[in-house]
């Protein structure tokens, strides 16, 4: 028993052979090629290279199997941080950008990244990107312009989300002109571009040297649970609802560029369909105050709380692809634009509204609206033509037309009010949720805004001053 226990133990010279069979054995598995696309795809370009400098097997691997470079993230390396404050000084040097006065604007803000690029291409490397994500690098509408139009870029998506130093009108006008019904068959290559939707977080790093402290281990765990979390909400759009977009950004005169590049190329953002865009099938049909011009959504909706639909359609998943918008993060397995716009769980379908096809009719507290066939706002002029709906008080909806100023309309009653300017505009149901009365003094509150109230009383009679402290 004692011998063959014995036996069974390795020699030296057999766990040598152990790690070059496990060398041959990890060649041999990235031989496969359904392991090696799901491989590399997550890798840095760095450590690919690093793989292919092992030996000449590896390196074959690398350079000369398809694909290989199709997905590149280059927006981590710490070469490509711009600092402004640290750079802003006449006689410094910025990597291998000179700062002297023959520097044009493009070759300050991206000569950095555009040495990347020369770097790839020298490696035959570029010109196989198919997925390409610059998110939060200095980039220049001048770059972006050269990876729509130049012949050795074969970019079909691209990710500038969070980027400096870009010029949206530039930019607009790169996309325009290679949209352009002239142009030339099979151009542009580009089908998807992300610019409205902010970066993806980074995850934070395992083995890091903060993580030694407890304080600093709770809030990577924190980070963890909230990065999760938003996870299994599933994506933007088909399963969130409510405001996708920032009213805040800068989007003048990108719903003109969406509409020129409809069909063409993709966006992480998609235009209002409302009645009272042009664009929209429902325009004409109903009456809806407003300029005609198209506008960028904001909102992803669920169906009107009233009829159970939209005037202009419900946004399907397997519906027309000019409709559907670019889902983040950009798809790692693939380029395809199929793939970028696909929700990874099924989703039911969804209505996309600008702020102005909303304004009175949206409650922002729980996501509901009723659209212009349900309910038309008191705030909202009449015209001479208009149909007038109204709510009567069993609820029951009546529709009557009008002409001149001499007859008296009965204006429905208001599905949406403001109660609490951080809530917004609230329907009656969220309003009961969340406004009280003070048993004390007798003033309306926010219980979910008025930091240190109770549900009978607000924060001004709950502190000290009032004495309430001591009952």
């Amino acid at each position: 028993m004692l011998e063959a226990t014995v036996a069974n133990h390795p020699t030296l010279s057999d766990t040598t052979s152990l790690v070059h069979n496990d060398d041959t054995n990890l060649l041999d598995l990235l031989l496969n090629r359904l392991v090696l696309e799901n491989i590399v795809a997550y890798l840095p370009v760095s450590s690919l290279l690093n793989l292919a400098s092992v030996n000449r097997e590896y390196r074959s691997l690398v350079y000369e199997s398809p694909g290989i470079f199709r997905y590149l993230d280059i927006s981590k390396l710490r070469t490509l941080q711009f600092d402004a404050a640290k750079i802003d000084c006449g006689s410094q040097v910025w990597r291998n950008v000179q700062l002297d006065e023959n520097l044009t604007e493009d070759d300050f803000y991206s000569g950095p990244l555009r040495g990347v690029f020369s770097c790839l291409l020298r490696k035959n490397i570029l010109q196989d990107v198919q997925t390409l994500v610059l998110d939060g690098l200095s980039v220049t509408a001048e770059l972006c312009n050269d990876i729509i139009q130049d012949a050795c870029y074969s970019v079909q998506i691209l990710s500038v989300r969070e980027v400096k130093s870009l010029n949206h009108g530039k930019l607009r006008q790169t996309l325009q002109f290679a949209c352009r019904p002239s142009r030339p068959e099979g151009t542009p290559r580009l089908k998807a571009l992300y610019v409205f939707g902010s970066k993806d977080m980074a995850k934070p790093s395992v083995d890091a040297p903060e993580r030694r402290n407890i304080s600093s281990e709770w809030n990577h765990k924190s980070q963890r649970a909230l990065t999760s979390s938003l996870a299994n909400e599933g994506d933007a759009w088909w399963h969130q609802k409510g405001a996708m977009l920032s009213p805040k950004r800068d989007m003048d005169g990108w719903a003109a560029c969406l509409l020129a590049c409809q069909g063409i190329i993709a966006f992480d953002a998609i235009l209002c369909e409302g009645p009272r865009h042009y664009n929209s099938p429902a325009f004409g049909q109903m009456p809806a105050q407003g300029s005609g011009e198209p506008e960028i959504a904001i909102f992803a909706l669920y169906a009107c709380e009233g009829c159970g639909k939209s005037p202009e359609g419900m946004i399907e998943a397997r519906g027309a692809q000019h409709r559907l918008p670019l889902l983040s993060p950009p798809p790692i397995l693939s380029s395809s634009l199929r793939a970028a716009t696909t929700p990874m769980q099924p989703a039911q379908s969804f209505a996309a509204r600008c702020k102005q096809c909303l304004h009175g009719r949206f409650c922002m507290g729980c996501n509901k609206w009723w659209c212009e066939s349900c309910y038309t706002p008191p705030s909202h002029s009449v015209n001479q033509t208009e149909t007038v709906v109204a709510l009567d008080d069993d609820g029951v909806m009546t529709v009557s037309e009008y002409s001149g100023s001499g007859v008296s309309i009965v204006k429905p009653k208001a599905m949406v009010t403001k109660s609490c300017w951080e809530c917004g505009q609230n329907c009656e149901s969220c309003i009961d949720h969340t406004q009280r009365m003070c048993r004390c003094c007798g003033g309306g509150y926010c219980i979910t805004h008025n930091e240190g109230c109770t549900l009978s009383h607000c924060d001004w009679c709950t502190s000290r001053g009032r004495g309430l402290g001591r009952l």
